[in-house]
């Protein structure tokens, strides 16, 4: 989000603006915020109009606690841009802090229960298992947040520690 900026030149005259830090990165997050509600609801409108999966839950519940999972990815990427010397190195360093535990250790594609215990401690610092806990809980049983608060509490504490950290590693200088 901001090291293609800052590669191009263009976060100069964002720069001399009176923009506050935290300003002008959570203006950088806004758009990618709402373009991934959208998709959200559009992913979610496919899988009940052509998949037919039944939503046994709170459709509220499940599109604001994922508002709080895209947030923390969000802010997780922004992380990785500010402290990113070039495009590549942010494009990879998400993908292997991002993508890569997001598919392995989730509890989407494999069951934590059945993995060593290393990772399945590990898998406590993936985001998206608390994702898949929620998605599960509310599509499959109907939980409501009684059952999901703790999920909830570890994506709330993590988009409250990216987006801090965030705005501490933000330098706004020209490099």
């Amino acid at each position: 989000i901001v090291v293609r900026e800052v590669e191009r030149g263009a976060m100069e005259s964002l720069f001399a603006t009176s923009l506050e830090k935290s300003e002008l990165l959570l203006g950088k997050l806004l758009p990618y915020f709402c373009v991934s509600m959208l998709v959200l609801s559009l992913a979610m409108l496919m899988g009940y109009f052509l998949f037919e999966v039944p939503l046994r839950g709170s459709l509220g519940l499940l599109i604001g606690l994922s508002a709080i999972y895209l947030l923390v990815m969000l802010a997780q990427g922004l992380l990785v841009s500010v402290t990113s010397a070039n495009q590549l190195q942010a494009f990879q360093t998400a993908m292997l802090i991002n993508f890569l535990p997001a598919l392995l250790m989730s509890g989407f594609v494999f069951s934590i229960r059945l993995m060593p215990l290393p990772l399945q401690i590990l898998s406590y610092l993936v985001p998206a298992k608390y994702l898949v806990t929620i998605s599960k809980g509310i599509y499959l049983n109907g939980l409501g947040m009684e059952y999901l608060w703790p999920s909830a509490l570890m994506l709330a504490g993590a988009a409250t520690f990216f987006v801090v950290m965030s705005i501490k590693k933000f330098v706004k200088k020209i490099r």
